[in-house]
């Protein structure tokens, strides 16, 4: 089953998939948005190219556990993908995915403008990974 990976933010989307099996999360591509129509035209293209059969788009929690008025906003583009899309949306917890993609590419020394325009896929790869990640622990412990 392929699973699409989201890290949904104002400016611009990370997009990331999963293989076939559902093992391991890859960066695909930023979404620069521009507007809904736009947005929803992009991700419908990786839907159909990828034979997607679930999303996960990456949900901010506050490192204290609440919710604030970020999650309204996925929370909304959740339901609008599920509504257009007739897929299922997984809401994962993103916190601090945005920083630790970050500190990967300092680390691996990519340059500040390059870091820039990758940054957001890798997030999207590190929610979706987390995701994997996540169920895999689960079936094992069933």
């Amino acid at each position: 089953m392929r699973i699409l990976g989201l890290d949904y933010g104002s400016k611009r989307i990370g997009v990331a998939v999963c293989d076939e099996l559902g093992m391991t999360a890859q960066g695909l591509a930023t979404i620069t948005r521009k507007n809904r129509r736009h947005d929803l035209e992009e991700i419908a293209g990786f839907i159909r190219t990828y034979n997607v059969e679930k999303i996960v788009v990456g949900y901010p929690i506050r490192l204290d556990g609440t919710e604030g008025i970020q999650c309204e906003k996925v929370g909304k583009f959740a339901s609008l993908l599920e509504s257009i899309f007739s897929l299922p949306v997984i809401k994962w917890d993103e916190t601090l995915s945005t920083k630790e993609a970050e500190e990967i590419l300092i680390r691996a020394n990519v340059a500040r403008d390059k870091r820039k325009t990758i940054v957001d896929k890798l997030a999207a790869s590190l929610i979706l990974q987390g995701y994997l990640d996540h169920r895999k622990r689960s079936n094992r412990s069933q």
